[in-house]
This record gives structure tokens, C-alpha cells and sequence, in this order.
């Protein structure tokens, strides 16, 4: 009886302890999530999200160039880095014991813990150097590195859950090596893919120092690739700093919206593992 009053007792505690924990992990994200609502929140608006910045000391205006910059230089990222991931890991995945394999590994582990800074100064080096100016496409060349490492890791750990049976028996009945490679090993991981690209897209879509080096940022609409683009974290960035108090409404209501798409994109990547993980 005193036995289980003490694992009773050690329960409750080693509980209380638990409890403890997520408070004080939760209360710092909670408090910077209503503070930004508290302060973005009144920046909100139609004219909001359809007009650009008004010039200093100038009421109204928008962020709508630095979300549409921001939208298509997370396309034009997702076009290097997914399919590079994803290939990445299927030859991974396949040739797990090649020593190439190995060394594709550790480069990808230790791009993935280069910091994003450094990341910009080398696309600024190979894109923006040459090209003799900043661009949208140094900027996507950027948040591509970024990706491609989250990408293929997450995908190579999905692959290596799909059964081998599946593949030894897509061979025995003549499919192609290639052809089980993607219709059916690939498939089979479909789900836990689309969380690693989800994840990437989420990392990426609040990077701010890349950026800097490679799209500088534009106060106007952006019509070619090959010159600044607005981002939107650029602009909180640009408007938090300066010294003008309409474009400090404008950080703070842009910083709102960025960690709602931000949420949104966790909680839809979090959606995707719990469906695989229930089926």
C-alpha cells in the first residue's frame, strides 16, 4: 500500500513537473503572439493587402507588393529546392550504403545548419555579383539553399518507412527500377513529403537576412525577376527601423500576417503527419 502512495505521489509529481515545463516553453510564445496581435491588428485592412507603402507622413497605404514579392519568390525557391530535395532523397533513400550517399548526407546536415546570412552572401557572390545588381532570382537562389536540406531530409526519413515489399514486388512483376522508384516508393511516401516541403516553405517564408543581400527589397511593385522585389519580411525589417510612425503600424501589421501564414502552414504541414500517422 505505501508502495503505491510513493509511485502515486512520484506520478503526480514527475506530472506537475511536465505541466511546469510547457507553461514556461508556451507563456513566451503566447505573450509575443497577443502582443503582435495587440499592436498589428488595427493596421488590418482592404487597403491593407491591395495597395503599396504610402510615402513618410502619408496615412493609409499597404503591404501588398512585398506579399505578392514575397509569394513569388517562395515559388521561384520551391522550384530549386523541392525537386532537388526530393531526388536527393530518393537516391538516398535507394543507395543508402553508396558512399556518395554518405557524403550527399553530411552535406546536406551541415547546409542545414549554415545560418541564413551566410547563405545570402553566397548567392550574393555567385548571382548578384555577376549579374551586376540585386534581383528576385539571387533572392530565390537564396531560399532555395535554404530548402533543398529540409526537403531531402525529411523526405529521405519518409522513404525509409515505405515497406521493401513494396518494392520487391512492383520489381517481380517487370516494373522498371526507375518506374518503382517513383510511382511507387515515392507515392507511398506522398504524405510525409508534402509535410518536409510544408516545413521548408514555412522556414523560409519569414527569412529576412538572405534576403538582404540578394532582393534588397522595393517600395513598388516589382514586374521583373531580374530586379529588387519586395518581400514582406524585408519590409517589416525596413519599416520597423525607420523612423516614421505610419510605417511602424504598417511592421507591426505585417508581422501579423506573416505569423498567421506562418501558423497556417505548420498547422497544415502537423494535419498532413497526423493523417499518415493515423493511416
Amino acid at each position: 500500500m505505501n508502495g503505491m502512495r510513493v509511485r502515486s505521489l512520484k506520478n503526480a509529481g514527475m506530472m506537475l513537473l511536465m505541466g511546469l515545463a510547457t507553461f514556461i516553453v508556451l507563456t513566451p510564445l503566447i505573450m509575443i503572439f497577443f502582443h503582435i496581435v495587440k499592436m498589428g491588428a488595427g493596421s488590418i485592412n482592404l487597403d491593407f493587402f491591395i495597395q503599396i507603402p504610402s510615402p513618410p507622413g502619408e496615412s493609409g497605404g499597404g503591404m501588398a507588393n512585398g506579399m505578392v514579392g514575397s509569394v513569388i519568390l517562395i515559388l521561384m525557391a520551391s522550384v530549386i529546392g523541392i525537386p532537388t530535395g526530393i531526388f536527393g532523397a530518393l537516391y538516398l533513400s535507394e543507395y543508402e550504403g553508396n558512399r556518395l550517399a554518405s557524403v550527399i548526407r553530411f552535406c546536406a546536415d551541415v547546409l542545414s545548419g549554415v545560418p541564413s546570412i551566410i547563405t545570402g552572401l553566397v548567392a550574393y557572390t555567385l548571382i548578384v555579383v555577376p549579374m551586376h545588381g540585386f534581383s528576385a532570382i539571387a533572392g530565390a537562389v537564396a531560399l532555395g539553399l535554404i530548402m533543398i536540406p529540409i526537403v531531402l531530409r525529411t523526405t529521405e526519413e519518409q522513404l525509409k518507412m515505405v515497406p521493401g515489399t513494396l518494392r520487391e514486388a512492383s520489381l517481380a512483376l517487370g516494373v522498371p527500377f526507375w518506374r518503382t522508384t517513383l510511382q511507387v516508393t515515392l507515392r507511398s511516401g506522398l504524405k510525409g513529403i508534402i509535410t518536409g516541403i510544408l516545413l521548408s516553405i514555412a522556414r523560409v517564408a519569414g527569412e529576412t537576412a538572405p534576403l538582404l543581400f540578394t532582393s534588397l527589397g522595393n517600395h513598388f511593385w516589382s514586374k521583373k525577376i531580374t530586379e529588387p522585389m519586395a518581400a514582406l519580411p524585408l519590409q517589416i525589417f525596413n519599416f520597423a527601423i525607420a523612423p516614421y510612425e505610419d510605417w511602424h503600424r504598417l511592421a507591426w501589421g505585417g508581422a501579423l500576417v506573416l505569423v498567421v501564414v506562418m501558423f497556417g502552414v505548420s498547422l497544415t504541414a502537423r494535419w498532413f503527419n497526423r493523417d499518415r500517422s493515423i493511416g
